[in-house]
């Protein structure tokens, strides 16, 4: 596990290492970047770079923490992999389900293998389900996850590639956005931001604004007519009213 710089999460949990390109959203990959530099600094974990690899020793990992965390699971891949096996997944979860302090945030691009096994999951309050959701080709995946039984259900629109006019919203708790950055991102227009944002608005689901993205993000910042956009779904606060009856 790491801390972790994601504006929405507190670390990263990585049961599973390695992915392919799925859609649009994966051109450039930071994933696949960062584990050639890990692979380069000689980590074990990454000596097969970005080829899939899962990671029975790092199951335990969760059950050390002492105190409540957020956290992204599989930052380095994705655990709806066409090539992980369900009963891995499902240790996985076990494990997730075994510490209700901490909140995992699970986030796949592949809806449809998440809505085949949906049902042999065991989906505790702490585990927030998530699709990414860059372009109108990928709309298609808010409808898979919303037929989930995840508890908490949310949307990561970023990198952003293009307006999404009219997402059905009914099911979502949650909406994080961001452009892309990097040495050759691809543009976000602020159009595009405004209509989810009002979408988001409409429907009562809350809304993060992670970032404007570019060559240079930290300067083109995180603002919205000078405002910042950091909500969490509700389901948090009650998360940590849970927490703080248990004595965490």
């Amino acid at each position: 596990m790491a801390s972790s710089s994601i504006e929405w999460t507190e670390m990263t949990w990585n049961p599973t290492t390695g992915c392919d390109k799925l859609s649009a959203g994966c051109k450039y990959c930071y994933a696949e970047v960062m584990a050639k530099r890990l692979l380069a600094m000689g980590l074990e974990k990454y000596k097969d770079g970005f080829n899939l690899a899962l990671h029975e020793n790092a199951l335990h990992i969760p059950y050390g923490w002492k105190t409540p965390k957020i956290v992204f699971v599989n930052s380095m891949s994705d655990l709806f992999h066409k090539d992980i096996p369900l009963d891995f997944i499902k240790k996985v979860f076990a494990v997730m389900n075994d510490n209700p302090q901490h909140v995992f945030q699970v986030l796949t691009k592949r809806s449809d293998v998440l809505l085949k096994y949906h049902k042999e999951l065991r989906w505790t309050h702490n585990i927030w389900m998530g699709v990414s959701v860059e372009n109108q080709k990928v709309l298609s995946r808010i409808d898979d996850l919303s037929k989930t039984k995840a508890k908490v259900k949310f949307l990561s629109c970023e990198p952003l590639l293009e307006a999404l006019p009219n997402m059905n919203l009914k099911k979502i708790d949650w909406v994080i956005v961001g452009g892309e950055s990097g040495r050759k991102p691809r543009p976000m227009h602020p159009d595009w931001v405004l209509d989810i944002q009002y979408q988001c608005t409409k429907a009562d689901v809350s809304f993060f604004f992670k970032q404007w993205g570019g060559t240079n993000k930290k300067k083109a910042g995180n603002e919205i007519d000078g405002k910042t956009y950091f909500e969490f779904p509700p389901q948090y606060e009650q998360h940590l009213e849970q927490l703080e009856l248990l004595g965490y």
